[in-house]
Formats: C-alpha cells, sequence, structure tokens
C-alpha cells in the first residue's frame, strides 16, 4: 500500500516539472453554499489536468531498460496527455491506445504532445485491453491510470500541496473515476491532519467506488453514460479501493444537471474552465450534497480539458436548469399583427427573444390558429414564471416545454 514516505518522495523526484497550482478562496462559491471554500486549480497544469503528476511519477520510476523499450497507455483524455508530454520531455518512446471513437482533437493533441496514436477497440475497456496485449508482446511497460503505487503517489502530492496551502480546511472534496486521486489525497492529508474529512463524489450513473465498498471488492458496473467522462470509470482498483475502504470518510452521487450547473458556475462566477469529470467537487457542494456548512472546505478543479462544443451544450443547459432559458409552445389567432402582438408581451416583461418558430402547417389547432415557439432568454425561474402568467392573462394558450 502507498505511504506517506511514498508521496514525499514522488514530490522530490518531479521538483520543477510539475506546477504547484494555487488554491484559492471561491467567494461566489462560498456565498452560494454558506462555507469558506476554496479551489486549487489543477486545470492550470500544462496538460490541463491533475494525471501528469501520476504519469511522471510512474515514469521516474522506471529502469534505463524499461525507459529505452518505451510505454504504453490506455486513454482517451487527461492521462493520455500526461504520459505523452512527459515520456516525451524524457525521451522516452510512448504508445497511446484510444478507442476508435475518441474525438479527433483529443488524437491529435496526445499526438501533438510525442507519443504514436494507435486506435483500437469502441470503448475504453477494449482500448485497455489492447494495450496490454500491445504490452505484452512489445515488452512495453504499462502505465495504469489509476491502479499504480507509483500513480497514486504521484496525485497525492496534490494532497500535500493542499494541506499546505490551506491548513484549516475541514474536508476536502474530491472527484472520484478509478480512485488514484482520492486515495493519494486521503493517505497524504491523513498524515498531516488526520482530523480532516476526505469526501468522494462520483457519477451517479457509475458509483463505482460506493459499489466496490458495499460488496466488499472491485467488480464492473453496467456501461452508463455522462458529462463528466474523466470519471466514468466502470471498476475501480483493487489499490485505491484498499485504501479508500480504510480512508475515505463519506461518498456522495451527483448526475448530469448537478455537473452542468456547476461548469457555468465556474466559467461565470469563477472565471475558469472545467471538464465535467473536474467540476463534480463543485457540484457536490452546489447540490447540497454534503452538510458543509459554516465549515471551511476545500475542492478540486482537477482538469479542464472540454471540448468548445460541450461546453456549448453545457452553457445552454445550464441556462435552462436555473431558468434563464426557456421556450414556450403558444396558441395563437392567425391573423395580421398578432406575432407583433406576442412579441410586445415578452417584451412587457423585459425576457429577450432569441428565436421564434411559427408553425401552420402541422398546427394541431383550427384553420383560424397557429403554433408559435418562443425561445427567450428571462433572468430566472420567477421571471420567466411572470412570463407565462403575463401571456395567459392576454389569453394566450401557453404550453412551457
Amino acid at each position: 500500500m502507498v505511504t506517506f514516505a511514498d508521496i514525499e518522495a514522488a514530490r522530490r523526484g518531479f521538483a520543477g516539472a510539475i506546477k504547484e497550482t494555487p488554491c484559492r478562496r471561491a467567494d461566489a462559491l462560498s456565498e452560494a453554499v454558506g462555507a469558506d471554500c476554496f479551489v486549487k486549480f489543477e486545470n492550470l497544469q500544462h496538460t490541463g489536468s491533475f494525471k501528469c503528476r501520476g504519469a511522471l511519477t510512474k515514469l521516474l520510476a522506471l529502469s534505463p531498460d524499461e525507459r529505452r523499450t518505451g510505454v504504453i497507455a490506455a486513454s482517451a483524455g487527461n492521462h493520455a496527455q500526461g504520459v505523452a508530454y512527459h515520456a516525451a520531455r524524457l525521451g522516452i518512446p510512448a504508445t497511446i491506445v484510444m478507442p476508435v471513437g475518441t474525438p479527433l482533437i483529443k488524437v491529435s493533441r496526445t499526438s501533438a504532445l510525442g507519443a504514436s496514436v494507435v486506435l483500437d477497440g469502441d470503448n475504453y475497456d477494449e482500448a485497455f485491453a489492447a494495450a496490454e496485449a500491445a504490452a505484452a508482446k512489445s515488452g512495453a511497460t504499462m502505465i495504469h491510470p489509476f491502479d499504480d503505487d507509483h500513480v497514486i503517489a504521484g496525485q497525492g502530492t496534490l494532497g500535500l500541496e493542499l494541506i499546505e496551502q490551506h491548513p484549516y480546511a475541514e474536508a476536502i472534496v474530491v472527484p472520484v473515476g478509478g480512485g488514484g486521486l482520492i486515495a493519494g489525497i486521503a493517505t497524504a492529508a491523513k498524515r498531516v491532519k488526520p482530523t480532516v474529512r476526505i469526501i468522494g463524489v462520483e457519477p451517479a450513473v457509475l458509483p463505482s467506488m460506493q459499489r466496490a465498498i458495499a460488496e466488499g471488492g472491485p467488480f464492473a458496473l453496467p456501461k452508463a453514460t455522462t458529462i463528466a467522462d474523466g470519471i466514468a470509470v466502470r471498476k475501480v482498483g483493487q489499490r485505491t479501493y484498499e485504501i479508500c475502504r480504510e480512508l475515505v470518510d463519506e461518498w456522495v452521487t451527483v448526475d448530469d444537471d448537478d455537473i452542468a450547473r456547476a461548469i457555468l458556475h465556474l466559467l461565470e462566477k469563477e472565471k475558469t474552465v472545467a471538464e465535467g469529470a473536474g467540476a463534480a467537487g463543485v457540484a457536490a457542494l452546489l447540490a447540497g450534497k454534503i452538510d458543509i456548512r459554516g465549515a471551511n472546505v476545500a475542492t478540486l478543479l482537477c482538469g479542464g480539458n472540454i471540448d468548445v462544443n460541450v461546453i456549448s451544450r453545457v452553457i445552454e443547459r445550464g441556462l435552462v436548469e436555473t431558468g434563464r432559458l426557456c421556450r414556450f409552445e403558444i396558441k395563437m389567432p392567425d391573423k395580421p399583427g398578432a406575432l407583433a402582438e406576442l412579441l410586445k408581451c415578452a417584451a412587457s416583461v423585459r425576457a429577450n427573444v432569441v428565436e421564434v418558430h411559427h408553425e401552420r402547417a402541422f398546427s394541431p389547432g383550427t384553420l383560424g390558429e397557429v403554433l408559435v415557439e418562443l425561445q427567450v432568454e428571462t433572468r430566472g425561474h420567477d421571471h420567466v414564471e411572470k412570463l407565462q402568467a403575463v401571456l395567459s392573462e392576454e389569453g394566450y394558450v401557453v404550453k412551457r416545454m
């Protein structure tokens, strides 16, 4: 099992090669949840994620022969970039096996960092199996994304930094996938400050570590999809399970709506970019999943590698969830000037119309009626209800969509 001394050695080993990222008070988040909230910004690492810590620690532990033979890893995201970047920097040949459907931007980014990219398998599990087979054939060293002592120790350096930067933290909230990050942080933080609460956050569709602890060991959950793809792990590691079972105090889950709201909050209020997995800790705090009112709490923004198209969808979804974007289906008379009158009603309560769809042919009403879909920007749920009330008072048949 990973020890505190292993984590200290890992930090000494990569001194100067890994950024000591800032840990700052998040004023808007603190106000929203009624606690003193601090965020550690691992999205500012060179590869945009904490994963470089564990990858570099493992690479530095290789023997000269292992370095010459090279390394191989399976990943569709942050682990791939961490391995690729530091392997190239150390002159170690690296191959990354990615699923066939991996977005082109991730493939090209990993390749640009110096790794040889192989597309194999329809999903992560198949890519991992392909990587293991290739490693056995070539003699390359397999770098596991989480279930490896060196990787766990490398991730644990984040816990050391956090406690040094924020020694008054009473709780640390950690996004959890395979468990490497929280296992390392718990090992470090509990040694320095035994009273600190370690709280793990998993996606609601894949609470893999919680199920492992409940069932007495890791096993594979059914496949599921979440915008927190970086922590969408079906089966946690044996090493990480053993540490988490002993050291983690509490577990919660968040769904995609919670995460979308957190990403939007971080963009709008904290002025920073998070991927779905990276925002999971903030999501748990905003959703009230953890009893931290009045406490001093720290969480990790552990990754910021999010596709711009996903950002667009998340922003729209977040706006809908917070009542700042809504859509109505309205029946109205089919006569000249009727649409203008409808839009005047929206303007009267200062709702901003962003899209109008005017449907005649497929309208379910009579020949004298038309169906209009109205998409508007609003200030929140109260504003939406006010607009709906005004439309109803004017005689429109209104359905919120």
